[in-house]
Parts: C-alpha cells; structure tokens; sequence
C-alpha cells in the first residue's frame, strides 16, 4: 500500500495552499503536517492533524484565558513541574491524529496501547497490496539466551541467506495463493474476509491513530525505549522527533523525566543513601532479588 500518485498530488496540495485559521497553530508541526516519514522497507509515519501546542498546556493547567503576560520561561517551568510531579490533564489538551503503515505483527504490539482512536484498512473490503516487511541483515539475530521477548547475537554468513530466503518464499508463496483464492476475474473464489486468513503477519497494512499528549507521551516511553522490539522502536523515534518539533517544552521535560530517567524502587533509594554513608552493600543485604539487583547495578554500578 504505497502512497499512490494520486495520494501524493494531494499531499503537495494541501501543503501548497495555506489555510488562515484563528486557532492556535505550532509551527514546527506545520512544518510536517501530511509529510510521510519512511520508516521499515515500506513502513510511513506522518501527521494528518493536530490540536494545541504547549501554551495550551499551560493554559489548562492555569485554568485560563489566552497566553496572558507569561515568559516563556515561565511554560517552560510550569511544563517542567507538572511532568515532574506526574500531573497528566493539561498533557491531554493536546492531541494529534498520524496515518501509519507498518506490519501486522508490529501493529498488533501497538494495538496494546488501548488510549487512542484507531481506523484500520479493511482487508474485507479491499485486497492487500504486495508488501511484506522483510528484515534487513543487521537485525536478523538469534533468540536471546537471557531474555525470553529478545534477541541475542546477528545471524551471519549461510544461515542468514537461509532465513532470508525463507522468509521471502513464504511472503511471496502467501500471496500468489490470496490472489488464486479471490473471486475475481470471472472466478467464483473465496471472500475477501476469508482469503485475507493465509496471509502471514509480516505484511503491511495502515490505519488512523488519534491520540492525546499524554497517552502518547507514555507510549513512547514504552516503545522508543532501547529495550524495545526494534521494528516498533523505529516507528516511536519517528513520532519522538515529530512530537519535539510540535511541543518543544514539553518534550524536553518527557525526555528528561521520562525518556532517559531511571526509575528507583524504594529499596535502591535505601542502597544509595547506605551506600553514600559509606556502607558497602551486597544483594545479600540490599533485600533485594537477584534480578533486582542485577537491574540495580546495571543502572548504579
């Protein structure tokens, strides 16, 4: 499903011909308003519609009317003290609407994120283009021998070619028999709804994703996290520069007490305090699992 000439045509239009609006407008996200950003083989991020910018987050959170005669500085602190403090409400004054197109295993990790409005292609209605994700090299990797949801070390040499050409084969053969199944082409066939059924999870379908500010900013917590799957991960750090072009201020506070904070159990504070008075402290005497203390020293040495 690549955008067609005619989706294309329409893009540049609605970007060449400016709109006059009374309504708040950030131009950083005017800048990437119906832009598709490639991501994957075939995969695109872009910015269908949006609403607020971070003075509507101060304004919610001062419960008032208009900018006022507040500095920015002043936003920027109120922004910074209300992610700070876990405060979510005026975040949510905030939404935008993305068209994404990514695989279907990616999509149904995604679909997890159960805060957002979502309208998905219909293979019910509409026969699946021939698009199917297919890994590049540097991310074909064993499973991981310590982490049951991870990946372990690259696939190198023969083996590689082999899932490689497996994984094409297969994509490939899937389709030619969805095609055969349909009733087309004078042939009675099988329905749209059922032939869609043979299709393997790494093709490519797309849907509307409207989200507000604060749900999202948690979802990219999750997904742009180094930890994450990286054929999600990929499509979060997309949306992450999209969303520091949009709210600026507020990103920059979600980056630094979110994105690249670490999160210390109660325990772990009592560790650092022992541990800045001089104690040397063991797992043993932490009271913490062996996991635990793995996590914690792996963050605090």
């Amino acid at each position: 499903m690549p955008l067609t000439p005619e989706q294309l045509a329409e893009i540049e239009d609605a970007r060449s011909e400016p709109r006059q609006t009374l309504r708040a407008t950030a131009p950083g996200m005017e800048a990437h308003l119906y832009s598709a950003h490639p991501v994957l083989d075939h995969g695109l991020v872009r910015v269908i519609d949006y609403m607020g910018d971070d003075a509507a987050i101060t304004q919610a959170a001062r419960v008032s009317y208009g900018r006022g005669t507040k500095a920015v500085s002043n936003d920027e602190g109120l922004i910074r003290y209300l992610m700070r403090h876990w405060h979510s409400t005026p975040f949510e004054m905030c939404e935008v609407k993305f068209h994404v197109k990514l695989p279907v295993f990616v999509a149904r990790q995604w679909i997890r994120h159960r805060t957002a409005n979502v309208n998905e292609y219909s293979a019910r209605y509409s026969i699946l283009d021939r698009e199917f994700y297919i890994p590049a090299p540097d991310q074909l990797a064993a499973q991981s021998t310590v982490n049951n949801q991870g990946r372990g070390a690259v696939l190198e040499g023969e083996e590689a070619a082999r899932v490689l050409d497996l994984l094409r084969e297969d994509a490939m053969r899937s389709y030619d028999h969805y095609e055969s199944m349909l009733s087309q082409d004078g042939q009675q066939g099988l329905a749209r709804e059922l032939a869609r059924m043979n299709l393997p999870a790494n093709i490519y379908t797309q849907w509307y994703w409207k989200i507000d500010l604060h749900n999202l900013f948690h979802f990219l917590r999750l997904r742009a996290d180094a930890h994450a799957q990286y054929e999600i991960r990929v499509y979060a750090e997309t949306m992450c520069q999209i969303v520091k072009d949009w709210v600026p201020l507020a990103y920059g506070a979600f980056e630094d007490y979110r994105l690249g904070a670490v999160q210390l159990s109660g325990k772990g504070a009592q560790v650092l305090k022992r541990r800045l008075a001089g104690e040397v402290v063991t797992q043993d005497s932490s009271g913490m699992s062996k996991g635990e203390w793995r996590e914690f020293e792996a963050e605090w040495g």
